[in-house]
C-alpha cells in the first residue's frame, strides 16, 4: 500500500510540474518589447501608412543608426562593469565612483543626442500628413500628455511586449 501511495503522490508531482511548465511560453507580457504604437519591422508606427519608399528609408536608416551606436553601447557596458567594480571594493572610493557616474552621463548624453538626430532625420521621411498623425497620438513622447503607460506617441521607442506567460 506505501508503494503504491508513493508512486501517486511522484505521478502528481510530476503532473504539477509539467502543468506549469506547459503554462509559460513566449508571448506578450510584460518586459520590453516594441508596444502597441510599433510593428517592429520598420513599418512605423501603426496607424501611420508608410509607402515601400518610405520603409526601406526607414529601415535603412534604422541599420545605419544601429551600427553607429555600437561603440556607444560597448562603452557603456564597460563603464558599468568599472563602476560595479568599484561598489564591490572593500572600501568604495567615493571620488572613483562619482568620475565613473560622470563617465557613464557622458556616454548617455552622446548616445541621447545620437538618438535625437535619429528622430529628426526619421521626421524629414514622413510627409507632413503623416507627422502630424504622429504628433497627435496622445499620451507619447512627441505630443500630447506625458505620463506612464504603453508604448511612445511617434513609437521611435519601446513599450510593453517580450515574455510573458500566455
Amino acid at each position: 500500500m506505501k508503494k503504491v501511495t508513493m508512486a501517486i503522490v511522484a505521478l502528481l508531482f510530476v503532473a504539477a510540474i509539467a502543468t506549469s511548465a506547459f503554462g509559460f511560453s513566449w508571448g506578450r507580457g510584460p518586459g520590453f518589447g516594441f508596444g502597441p504604437c510599433a510593428r517592429g519591422d520598420s513599418q512605423g508606427p501603426a496607424g501611420v501608412d508608410l509607402t515601400a519608399d518610405q520603409k526601406a528609408k526607414l529601415k535603412e536608416m534604422q541599420e545605419a543608426r544601429f551600427k553607429d551606436m555600437e561603440p556607444f553601447r560597448e562603452k557603456m557596458f564597460a563603464k558599468r562593469d568599472e563602476l560595479r567594480k568599484l561598489w564591490l571594493e572593500p572600501n568604495p572610493d567615493q571620488a572613483k565612483i562619482e568620475a565613473a557616474q560622470r563617465d557613464m552621463r557622458t556616454v548617455r548624453d552622446q548616445m541621447q543626442d545620437k538618438m535625437t538626430a535619429f528622430r529628426l532625420e526619421s521626421l524629414k521621411v514622413l510627409t507632413p500628413e503623416q507627422q502630424e498623425k504622429i504628433r497627435s497620438f496622445a499620451g507619447g513622447r512627441m505630443g500630447g500628455k506625458r505620463g506612464y503607460g504603453p508604448g511612445g506617441a511617434g513609437c521611435f521607442g519601446g513599450g510593453p511586449g517580450g515574455r510573458g506567460n500566455r
